[in-house]
Order: structure tokens, then sequence, then C-alpha cells
């Protein structure tokens, strides 16, 4: 009987072991924003010209339309993984600002049309 229990403690042993075997694919999810396109975001840009630099926002508020957030997870294989998020303030349809895990480039103040 003990012999029966040590060979099954050993198999189970095995098989725990085993788990680092299994591959496990990266899961992106979200908007993949880099800091290239950050740059190009001037105030007083209107929500077509941000639709057309970063794309459709992965969240937004229904009772608050005057903020987009852009948040982009990644969960690699075993760890913690990345998220990253941007989200731009709008007033009166144009962009007053951003926020999240991106640098303002330093040129963000100057609006494109002058």
């Amino acid at each position: 009987m003990h012999l029966v229990k040590a060979a099954l403690l050993c198999c189970m042993m095995f098989l725990v072991g085993c788990n680092s075997w299994i591959y496990r694919i990266d899961i992106p999810q979200g908007n993949y924003v880099e800091q290239k396109q950050v740059d190009k975001l001037r105030v007083a840009m209107t929500r077509e010209q941000v639709l057309f630099i970063l794309g459709s926002p992965v969240a937004s508020n229904a009772f608050d339309n005057q903020k987009w957030h852009y948040i982009y997870l990644l969960k690699r294989n075993k760890t913690k993984g990345q998220r990253l998020e941007l989200v731009i303030h709008f007033e009166q349809d144009i962009i007053s600002d951003i926020s999240g895990d991106f640098d303002k480039h330093e040129d963000f103040d100057i609006p494109l049309q002058q």
C-alpha cells in the first residue's frame, strides 16, 4: 500500500512539474498605442482627427463623453503583463488635454491651425 502511495505521489509531482512545459500564448487586448502616435496629438484637434490618428477608443462613458480611454493590456505567459492607458480629454468636441502613461509632445499646447 505504501508503494502505491509513493508511486502516486511521484506521478503527481511529475505532472505538477510539467505545468511549465505548457505553452501559453500572449493575449493582447484593447488599443495598441505608441508614443509616436501620441506625439501627433495637439490641443484643439477634433474628435475626427483623433480617430484618424489613434482609431476608436476601447472605452468611453455614455454619460460623460468628454473623455476617451485608450487602454492596452498584454498578458504574457505566467507574468503580470503590461498595461498602458491614454486618456483624451475633450471640451466642446476638441482636445483640451491628455493624460496617462504617455508623455505629452513638447508642441502639444500649440494648435496645428494657426
